[in-house]
């Protein structure tokens, strides 16, 4: 087939750097950072020597060109939903919805359909990643009451958040990427819902494998239940009832305080006197002292709800000091964490209690909880004597932190670190969630606007920190975007994607609409599960849009096509970042994605193609 696109040093040499990003970003021998940076200095300098003159003579691909998808509203618009994603999670927005699932009485094969069918619809308007990051407790918790290994719910939980993120244009960064790929060819862009025919027929079938097919094909890898018991650590806290709290006045119910989920009651405290349970319809009274048992998350969330577990009495020093009143420390509670450290052998803390310590005093930390192993302690924290191999779940500011492991008294836990909930803005952060998504969706406001302020108002809002805020963005998705985006300028100023468009023409021998648009979808696909599916996005979008002038069909559908291959990221643990997170936590090995994956992968191009027949009409 003889070329119709005129080849120049530049298209040569703009293949050959499409050509080394690819073996670099499968490759993984640099960090993506590096390789994006090196790419885009070369592209700038490059085409700064050699340039490309456009019909007025000026340099189509001048250093400002190149550099402007930084602010391209796209990049713009996934960096603001990074941040709504992590005030959702902060706030627990989502937490009673995910509740509700883990509480639901049904088996757990009609308990794990619900969860993910939730996922998806959840994903098709949430970044997929905080929605995984929500989910993750909940699908550890469904597999432990049923018995079952995790690896048999965490690859579902992923996939299950990858095709539902597939279904609306902000459900992920790949959808709108694409959409400012066409936006930037002078194209009309993609509305809300333009993908959610085809993508439903494609996301609704895949679920349904996800949750019925998929974990029987998993291995029964991980901790057995038993012994993921065990590995729920269980701290011994306290709790000062304060008067007029959500506490003063709270009622047992068969023995528990509702008002305390996942907490358990191990000893009250009242004027003295200890009451120990049973607890049947008894009050809580301001001034009692509660003894509280629970795991690091449940004593977290418990924190975010009631201030007095970060209340610690500073009582009498080992110097004689005399006791003070009870040290507020919950001031400030969204730039701090709840942390484990370890009591070494040598510690200075050994012997001592909570109490003579001063934590609060000398190092600004406070002691929520102990956890001694094989013991469950019935007496106050503050009174314990410490020994050695105790864990201690502190909290405080991670520089305050730092300063107390230097003294090697306490060894903090490396990955133990949870951040207290705030739960007082979940209700604010829903309404600004829901907001931005019916303001897109009817075309009140365009997504980057909506998205933007929705971040700006969360923040302003205090539901998240402006430092947690720049924290929950991910500089190497910047970084890949930006340098992807340039290197989709490149291919198209040069010629190189009308070229490569006409390649694939030629190598898909003449086929017609329908088998072009199938196998076009089919190496988008394969491509996405070797590359990042950012990259993958927003290379093959001009790509597709040459292949579809060429053959005389609307760009939009080849843009759709990239849309939904580039999200088919099944088959490799590196190719979406969902994959990654549930790694760990299902105990997988690489080999089990595309075990696993394969099918619904298969399944995935086998829908797509009769979607363009039933959707499309092509």
């Amino acid at each position: 087939m003889e070329m119709s696109v005129a080849a120049t040093p530049q298209m040569w040499l703009t293949l050959g750097l499409l050509l080394a990003a690819l073996v670099l970003f499968v490759g993984e021998w640099v960090p993506v950072e590096i390789v994006s940076l090196g790419l885009l200095a070369v592209m700038a300098v490059l085409f700064h020597l050699m340039p490309v003159p456009g019909p007025d003579g000026a340099n189509l691909l001048s250093p400002e060109t190149l550099l402007a998808g930084f602010g391209n509203p796209a990049l713009l618009t996934v960096m603001a939903l990074l941040v709504v994603g992590e005030a959702m999670s902060r706030t627990g927005a989502l937490d009673r919805v995910a509740d509700a699932v883990s509480r639901l009485q049904l088996p757990f094969w009609a308990t794990l359909a619900a969860a993910l069918a939730l996922v998806g619809g959840i994903s098709a308007f949430l970044n997929d990643t905080p929605v995984v990051v929500m989910f993750l407790p909940v699908f550890q918790a469904l597999a432990l009451r049923a018995g079952q290994a995790p690896s048999r719910v965490m690859m579902p939980l992923s996939f299950a958040a990858i095709l539902g993120g597939s279904t609306t244009l902000i459900g992920s960064s790949t959808n709108l990427l694409v959409n400012s790929a066409l936006i930037g060819m002078g194209l009309p862009g993609l509305g809300f819902f333009d993908q959610t025919a085809i993508a439903l027929l494609i996301a609704v079938p895949g679920v349904l494998y996800v949750a019925l097919v998929l974990p029987h094909t998993l291995p029964r890898r991980g901790a057995h239940p038993a012994h993921l018991l065990a590995q729920g650590k269980q701290f011994v806290s306290q709790c000062w009832v304060a008067a007029g709290s959500a506490l003063d006045g709270a009622v047992a119910v068969a023995g528990s305080f509702p008002a305390l989920p996942e907490v358990t009651v191990h000893l009250i405290v009242r004027g003295g006197q200890p009451l120990f349970p049973p607890y049947d319809e008894a009050v809580l009274a301001a001034g009692d002292l509660l003894v509280l048992a629970g795991t690091r998350r449940a004593l977290a969330d418990a924190a975010a709800r009631y201030p007095g577990l970060l209340t610690q009495p500073e009582t009498a020093d080992v110097d004689g000091a005399p006791p003070a009143r009870p040290r507020e420390r919950g001031n400030g509670a969204a730039d701090k964490v709840l942390v484990e450290a370890m009591v070494p052998p040598t510690s200075r803390y050994a012997g001592l209690s909570v109490d003579q310590l001063r934590l609060p005093h000398h190092h600004n930390l406070v002691v929520v909880g102990i956890e001694r192993r094989a013991r469950m302690l019935r007496r106050p924290m503050t009174e314990l004597p410490l020994q050695a191999g105790d864990v201690l779940l502190l909290f405080g500011a991670w520089v305050d932190l730092d300063e107390v492991a230097r003294e090697r008294d306490l060894v903090v836990i490396s990955g133990s670190a949870v951040s207290l909930r705030q739960p007082h803005h979940a209700k604010t952060a829903g309404l600004v969630f829901a907001a931005m998504v019916a303001l897109s969706a009817f075309g009140l406001l365009p997504i980057a606007a909506a998205a933007v302020a929705a971040a700006a108002i969360l923040v302003a809002a205090g539901a998240l920190t402006p430092r947690q805020a720049v924290r929950a963005i991910d500089i190497k998705v910047v970084l890949l975007v930006g340098a992807a985006l340039a290197l989709g300028e490149s291919l198209d100023a040069t010629g190189a994607a009308a070229w490569l468009a006409e390649a694939l023409l030629g190598a898909f021998g003449g086929a017609g609409g329908w088998l072009t648009l199938t196998l076009f979808f089919g190496l988008v696909a394969i491509a996405t599960n070797v590359l990042s599916n950012n990259a993958c996005a927003v290379l093959f979008t001009p790509i597709g849009v040459g292949v579809a002038q060429r053959l005389g069909i609307d760009p939009a559908l080849f843009a759709i096509t990239v849309i939904l291959a580039s999200n088919c990221s099944f088959l490799t643990p590196v190719s979406y970042q969902t994959n990654l997170l549930v790694m760990g936590a299902g105990h997988y090995r690489f080999v089990d994605y595309f075990r696993a994956g394969l099918p619904l992968f298969l399944l995935c191009w086998g829908l797509f193609a009769l979607g363009v027949r039933i959707v499309w009409g092509i």
